[in-house]
């Protein structure tokens, strides 16, 4: 068994005469948190949706646990959990129908598929209110509702896009409490992208800068941290590479951020 959850090797991607992604060489280590952090166009979302099969890879190589998802695609669609940007639960149906849906859908065993969706409502905290239409739900609770419906199929791997974005720091908190209740029952691999540079810092093991399609810096958080200086931040790093720092003049950003930090430490 790969003690790699996930590996990609040369990815490229292309929408017309855009490159997406371009040459992303990448690797998650099993039961880790991996964040994939970049300013909207950057390419995360599209290496995401090759690794989880959503679209071809035409160009490079992706293997989830050892399984080639090009040549496997089915085989390794069952390894992931997939929770989206954009809204995957129907309004109409209940939290229980909606989560029913997905295990279907991921062809859960008809004899196990009750206490499957059961298992997931309970996970997330939503078994008492199963039965009440996703209308009636707040933002949190959708988004639970969403992590149930990936959970459903016992992934090995939980792939995240921005699960977070739009809620309020309790709901937040909420969703990530629920993860990582999740994470220890099960040792789940969990791959993520957001904004919040917070939340990267605090809950991811690793993390990749990407920008313009590449990955341009990779580590844990603590690490990025440290490369920027003594009271470097998260976000700092994330600045020096969406600021063309890494990209047009070597060294720049990052010695224009420990100016800045040494200037504020005399002022107070």
């Amino acid at each position: 068994m790969s003690e790699l959850a996930v590996h990609c090797d040369g990815l490229r991607y292309c929408f017309g005469e855009t490159v997406a992604v371009d040459g992303v060489d990448l690797s998650i280590r099993a039961g880790t948190v991996f964040g994939l952090l970049g300013p909207n166009g950057a390419g995360k979302t599209t290496t995401i949706r090759m690794i989880s099969t959503l679209l071809p890879v035409p160009t490079g190589g992706i293997e989830v646990f050892g399984v080639d998802v090009n040549r496997r695609k089915l085989a390794a669609r069952r390894l992931i959990g997939y929770v989206p940007q954009q809204l995957s639960a129907d309004s109409a149906l209940s939290g229980r129908e909606n989560v029913a849906l997905f295990a279907r859908l991921f062809d859960v065993p008809r004899a196990q598929r009750r206490s499957a969706v059961e298992a997931a409502l309970r996970s997330v905290g939503l078994e008492e209110v199963a039965k009440r239409t996703a209308n009636t739900y707040s933002g949190g609770m959708i988004r639970r509702l969403e992590l149930a419906q990936a959970l459903v199929s016992a992934p090995r791997l939980l792939v995240l896009d921005e699960p977070t974005v739009g809620l309020d720091p309790i709901a937040r908190a909420g969703v990530w409490e629920y993860i990582e209740r999740v994470r220890a029952a099960t040792g789940m691999t969990v791959l993520i992208t957001t904004h919040y540079m917070e939340e990267a810092d605090r809950q991811c093991d690793r993390v990749a800068l990407m920008h313009h399609g590449r990955i341009r810096s990779v580590g844990a958080p603590q690490e990025l941290r440290a490369a920027v200086g003594p009271e470097g931040t998260l976000e700092d790093a994330f600045r020096v590479v969406t600021g063309d720092g890494l990209a047009n003049d070597e060294g720049e950003g990052m010695r224009h951020v420990r100016a800045v930090r040494r200037v504020a430490r005399r002022v107070g």
